[in-house]
């Protein structure tokens, strides 16, 4: 038998699967031809979810701790005991007016779960929800939105005449609603390239163009190349004077960003700046696709808003080919879902309200539950409860993270497998994979569409979907209103102005909302001044700056000789093709495909180290230090070094806690301000550091 499906939860998924299923179990895992997302393609990834359902270490039934924290002593209960403890847990501080002693946190979202969690934790009146959105997605969203109203996808579909690729790897490493089989068909069809990285990607090699920034420049490079548009009457004189605001200020502020200081300030030559500059406004039509690179430092928001003032004044905001509004299907709002309007004075009780993009969203930047956690201020946090999530790995200053979680008082992990983090756990809940739970994809995400994920085989033992987990704990709560008999009856809800219910949904696969272009032509775009906001209100109100300004990032600004003596060369990082972040270094096909992290240098740079290709090298900042294998690079810049991010070894039971210190990148980085000012990101990239051989 084989049932039709979409890929997730190995990373943020999308792609049409074809599952042959044998006897109640998956034995083989294909591409769907006929699905329009990636229309038979289908990476590693994908093809090991096999390995991953049927994986020996697989979490199988509920544990509670029996030793010390991290020491691997486990009791195995039953989920009664497991949920009353928890439950318990947080009973204590609500019936004590103490909500704000909780935190939920949740890793990368991939379908309800996220959704779920924020309901109940509005339900109890916890404020502390920590997600990575700071870093991930929520600058881009947020950042859209504050300019133009909605979050512009690219439509490759159309397709555009150019693609201009910044900070984004498609070919490795798919964004949020995005596969690379997407963009792989316009360039197919004969779409230009132009690619900005560091790193020379299998992207970059393609290219038309490909620009090499300084890590942590992306915002001075995009005022460069404004500035050429502008001075050069390039921009879409129609499209800016019909309906933009504040672009005589843009005009007058980017006097302030010469490209000869551009250029030095980036190390892109001026004439390189200015072709790419003429390039994308001259090509039409052209989109932008941006990736989480972009995310990881203090200019994040206010980077987002050049790269949206570009798409504008080119005029390829909501045009055929550009960048796009992307109605969503007809489904229950995420603020209904969420029961948003139950906690009325939220915003008033969350950790850092000055961050006023997150706590629009409804999170807590993590490096905030972090520094509550140890220091007790302005409140205690005490209890945790922690889905889809490996914060040891994933949290900048993973030896702070890693006091926090000691510290805490109770901590609950839902998980699949064993994690670092979770090693640290009282009570250990074993996680559904998808195929083993029915829901819904891409709920929520601004790309205008929803996927069905059908229940195709059952989990084993006792692993429940977090989704069920959360919503049964809300009824032990004393919350049974406010929550499904069952997860179907969720899923019928949240389908019920589409007028469908699970079962009718996983008949059709996938829901489009009502897609055209230039909308804004009928009722503006949802912005106090229904116009594209170059110069922000909004952000002129809340204190912030009105137009992008560039902020060197603090430990590569000028006035710390002595750190760039000791540290001389500039960290980055990268994520592995083959793994989701921290996830799946147990996953034997995808080891043997990267089995070792790996740190690359110039070729030239290892030399002057001493440092052979192969050879384990140590990295060090002023935070710790590391060690990775070395690998050469001939095109990256000799003073840059990038790093790979994620990375613990399962089958080390020698090593504490699984070597969560051996080769974690953010061991190296640091979550201290300054941060973003608008949501807290805090800065990943662009660290001063020093490698030299083990």
């Amino acid at each position: 038998m084989i049932i039709k499906a979409f890929c997730a939860r190995m990373d943020h998924g999308g792609c049409g699967q074809l599952l042959h299923v044998e006897k109640g179990k998956i034995v083989k895992i294909e591409g769907d031809p006929e699905s329009p997302l990636n229309r038979g393609t289908v990476c590693a990834k994908g093809i090991a979810q096999l390995e991953r359902l049927n994986h020996p270490e697989r979490l199988r039934y509920p544990l509670k701790r029996a030793g010390a924290k991290g020491e691997g002593k486990w009791q195995r209960i039953s989920w009664e005991e497991a949920l009353s403890t928890i439950a318990q847990k947080i009973r204590e501080r609500v019936e004590q007016g103490e909500e704000r002693s909780i935190a939920f946190a949740q890793g990368t979202p991939k379908g309800l779960e996220l959704y779920m969690m924020i309901r109940l934790a509005n339900v109890l009146k916890v404020p502390n929800v920590a997600t990575p959105g700071s870093i991930c997605h929520m600058p881009r969203e947020t950042g859209s939105l504050i300019t133009c109203g909605f979050f512009p996808v690219p439509d490759y579909d159309y397709p555009p005449a150019l693609v201009l690729v910044w900070g984004s790897n498609l070919f490795q490493t798919n964004e949020e609603g995005i596969i690379g089989s997407q963009l792989r068909r316009a360039l197919d069809r004969g779409a230009r390239l132009i690619t900005i990285d560091p790193r020379k990607t299998l992207l970059a090699a393609k290219t038309h163009l490909w620009l090499q920034p300084r890590p942590g420049t992306d915002l001075a490079l995009a005022l460069g190349m404004l500035k050429v548009i502008l001075d050069e009457e390039l921009h879409d004189r129609e499209f800016v004077e019909k309906w933009t605001v504040g672009f005589a200020e843009l005009r007058e502020h980017l006097k302030k960003y010469p490209l000869k200081h551009v250029s030095e300030i980036t190390w892109i030559p001026e004439e390189k700046i200015a072709q790419a500059a003429r390039l994308y406004a001259c090509t039409k039509p052209a989109c932008i696709q941006w990736g989480n690179a972009l995310e990881h430092n203090i200019n994040s928001v206010q980077c987002v808003r050049a790269l949206m003032i570009l798409k504008a004044v080119t005029g390829n905001l909501d045009h055929p080919g550009g960048n796009v509004n992307r109605a969503s299907p007809p489904l229950m709002r995420p603020g209904e879902f969420v029961l948003g309007k139950s906690f009325g004075d939220k915003r008033e009780k969350l950790l850092g309200p000055e961050f006023r993009l997150a706590a629009q969203m409804g999170f807590t930047p993590s490096q905030l539950i972090v520094k509550t956690i140890l220091s007790g201020k302005p409140h205690p946090i005490q209890v945790m409860y922690l889905q889809g999530g490996n914060p040891l790995l994933s949290y900048a200053n993973a030896k702070e993270t890693f006091r926090a979680l000691q510290h805490l008082d109770f901590l609950a992990v839902a998980e699949i497998f064993m994690t670092p983090t979770a090693q640290l756990a009282d009570i250990v809940l074993p996680a559904a994979t998808n195929f083993e739970f029915d829901d819904i994809g891409h709920y929520g995400l601004p790309h205008g569409f929803t996927l069905a994920r059908p229940k195709v085989v059952d989990p084993p033992e006792e692993c429940w979907p977090d989704s069920l987990i959360l919503n049964e704990l809300g009824k032990k709560l004393g919350h049974e209103k406010s929550f499904w008999p069952d997860l179907n009856a969720c899923l019928d809800e949240v389908l019920k102005p589409a007028r469908l219910t699970f079962e009718d949904f996983k008949k059709v696969g996938m829901l489009k909302g009502d897609w055209a272009y230039k909308s804004y032509e009928k009722k503006g775009f949802q912005t106090p001044s229904g116009k594209v906001e170059i110069y922000s209100s909004r952000f002129k109100d809340w204190g912030y700056d009105p137009l992008p300004v560039y902020r060197g990032l603090p430990e590569l600004a000028e006035g710390y000789p002595e750190l760039t003596r000791r540290y001389p060369l500039i960290l980055t990082s990268a994520k592995d093709a083959h793994f989701f972040h921290s996830a799946y270094r147990n996953i034997p096909s995808l080891r043997k495909l990267s089995p070792d992290p790996v740190v690359l240098l110039n070729p030239e740079t290892a030399e002057k180290l001493n440092i052979q290709e192969g050879d384990w090298a140590f990295i060090e900042t002023p935070r710790g230090t590391i060690r990775q294998k070395a690998a050469f690079d001939a095109d990256l810049h000799p003073d840059v070094v990038i790093v790979a991010y994620g990375w613990w070894f399962p089958e080390r039971p020698d090593l504490e806690l699984s070597g969560w210190k051996e080769s974690n990148i953010n061991v190296l980085t640091d979550n201290d301000p300054p941060y973003e000012p608008a949501i807290g990101s805090t800065n990943l990239r662009a660290i001063p550091c020093r490698v030299y051989k083990e």
